[in-house]
C-alpha cells in the first residue's frame, strides 16, 4: 500500500476500562429527598452475579449526539431543524413533507424513499437513527419507518469490586434559610441527598462506518451525501464525548476522569470489529485472539491497537479520522 493510499474502515469498536470519580451521570430518579443511583445486575465470566453502578448507553448516545449536532453545524453538514435545536425527536414529518427530491409524501412513495430523505436531510438522523411513527403526507408505507443507528453504546457498567457510591447533603442557598420551606413554588430552603459515584467502569461502543449514508432498505447510498465529512464528524464527536461528557448533574458534579485504557479494533471489511467487555479481565487478549483468527480467514481484515490513557486514545482516533469509510 502506498503512503498516499488511505486506510479503509468498515467498522470500529472500543472496549475499555474508564475510571470515573465523583460523578452522577445517570440516576434512577428520586425517593423523597434522596436521588437514587442507577444500578444493574451483571454476571461475570465465572457465572457469579453482581449488582454494580451503571451508566445507561442512552446517556453516552445523548452525549455523542449533542457533540455531533454542534460539530455538524460548525462544519456546514446538513441538519434537520429539530436536530439543530437538540430536540430528541430529531426530525418532524412536516419537514419531511417539504422534501422534493423524490415522491416521499405521495401515495406512490415507499419507506425506502423516507430513509433516503432522512439520510440526505440530517447528519444526526443518518448516524444516530430515528423511528418515523407518523405517515408522511399520502405515503401509506411511511408509518413506522426505522433508520437504525450506525453508532451503538452499551451500558457503561461498574467492574465488580471496583465501584461505590456515597451520598452528600445538598442545600439551596437562600437569603433567609430559617423561612418556611417552599413546597409548590421554587422558594424557601430545599434539602436533599445527592449521590457521588466512583469506580472503574467497563465501556463498549461500536460504529458501523460502512452504513454512514447507506439506505438499509433499498441497499444504496443516496447521491450527494458527503460520507467522508460525516465519518470525520462522528469520530471527532466520539473523542469530544470522552473529553467533555455532558451527562446528568455535570454543572456541579463534572466527572473526574483519571484513566481510560483498553483496545480499539477496526475492520477494513464487512467482518465486524470485535468487542469484548472489560467485565472480563482478559478482554484484551481475547480481542487479540479473535482478531488473529479472523485475519487467518480474511487477510488483514482486523487491526487492534491498545491504549493506556485518554491521550493515547486521542492519538488513535486522530489517525482514524483520516481514513476512508468503506462502501458496499
Amino acid at each position: 500500500m502506498s503512503s498516499d493510499t488511505k486506510k479503509i474502515i468498515a467498522s470500529i469498536s472500543i472496549s475499555g476500562e474508564i475510571t470515573l470519580n465523583l460523578h452522577s451521570l445517570n440516576n434512577e430518579g428520586g425517593e423523597g429527598n434522596q436521588i437514587i443511583t442507577r444500578q444493574v445486575t451483571i454476571v461475570d465470566k465465572e457465572g457469579q452475579t453482581h449488582t454494580v453502578n451503571a451508566i445507561s448507553g442512552d446517556m453516552f448516545k445523548h452525549i455523542h449526539a449533542v457533540h455531533l449536532a454542534q460539530i455538524a453545524k460548525e462544519q456546514g453538514l446538513p441538519l434537520s431543524k429539530y436536530a439543530e435545536a437538540l430536540n430528541p425527536n430529531r426530525i418532524s414529518t412536516e419537514e419531511l413533507k417539504t422534501y422534493t427530491k423524490n415522491d416521499i409524501s405521495k401515495s406512490t412513495g415507499t419507506s425506502a424513499d423516507v430513509v433516503s430523505a432522512l439520510i440526505d436531510l440530517c447528519t444526526v438522523c443518518d448516524t444516530h437513527g430515528i423511528l418515523i411513527t407518523d405517515k408522511v403526507g399520502e405515503n401509506k408505507n411511511s408509518s413506522n419507518t426505522p433508520r437504525k443507528s450506525t453508532i451503538e453504546f452499551g451500558w457503561t457498567v461498574g467492574i465488580p469490586g471496583k465501584t461505590n457510591t456515597e451520598s452528600y447533603l445538598h442545600t439551596k442557598l437562600v437569603a433567609d434559610a430559617s423561612g418556611v420551606r417552599g413546597e409548590s413554588s421554587n422558594e424557601g430552603q430545599n434539602i436533599f441527598h445527592r449521590p457521588a459515584n466512583h469506580g472503574v467502569y467497563a465501556f463498549v461502543c461500536s460504529i458501523d462506518v460502512y452504513r454512514i449514508g447507506f439506505n438499509d432498505i433499498n441497499r444504496h447510498y443516496p447521491d450527494g451525501v458527503d460520507r467522508v465529512k460525516r465519518y470525520k464528524a462522528v469520530i471527532q464527536s466520539l473523542l469530544s464525548s470522552f473529553i467533555n461528557p455532558k451527562g446528568a448533574m455535570t454543572s456541579t458534579q463534572k466527572p473526574h476522569i483519571t484513566d481510560f485504557k483498553g483496545v480499539v479494533a477496526t475492520s477494513s471489511k464487512l467482518t465486524p470489529a470485535p468487542t469484548i467487555s472489560a467485565i472480563n479481565e482478559d478482554y484484551r487478549s481475547e480481542i487479540e485472539k479473535i482478531a488473529a483468527s479472523i485475519n487467518k480467514i480474511e487477510s488483514n481484515a482486523i487491526a487492534v491497537k491498545e491504549f493506556n490513557g485518554l491521550g493515547e486514545l486521542s492519538e488513535i482516533l486522530s489517525e482514524l479520522i483520516n481514513a476512508e469509510p468503506y462502501k458496499i
